[in-house]
């Protein structure tokens, strides 16, 4: 299965936080809240939820982006990095995403002509 993804940020966690030169870090992010749409080659969506967490603790003072200053792009690139960085986690999306995918493709109802001609509209 191969999927185009599509990530979503819907809500951030932050706190002041010191890191490891002893530098307070404000409102530094330390947890995330996104979806992430994948899309198969044929056109079908799943959808995934997560949340995750991060820590300053390690970040340099000068590679610190204040909370102000950051864009859903940045936040989505460490997101991305987590994922794509844990080959389980990885693949439990890709399940999940898939199994969505199947749940809506199973339910989709379309009306089609009688085998013997036209169908008439079906009452509201």
């Amino acid at each position: 299965m191969a999927f185009t993804y599509t990530y979503t940020v819907r809500n951030l966690k932050v706190k002041d936080e010191v890191n490891a030169d002893g530098v307070t870090l404000t409102n530094a992010v330390v947890q995330t809240y996104w979806s992430v749409t994948g899309t198969d080659e044929e056109g079908n969506e799943g959808k995934f939820s997560g949340a995750t967490p991060f820590s300053a603790a390690n970040v340099p003072a000068g590679s610190f982006t204040a909370f102000a200053d950051l864009e859903e792009a940045t936040v989505i690139g460490w997101i991305e990095g987590v994922v794509n960085g844990d080959l389980d986690y990885k693949s439990h999306i890709d399940g999940q995403i898939q199994k969505d995918i199947d749940r809506n493709v199973a339910t989709e109802v379309s009306g089609e002509n009688l085998p013997w001609g036209e169908a008439t509209p079906a009452p509201e």
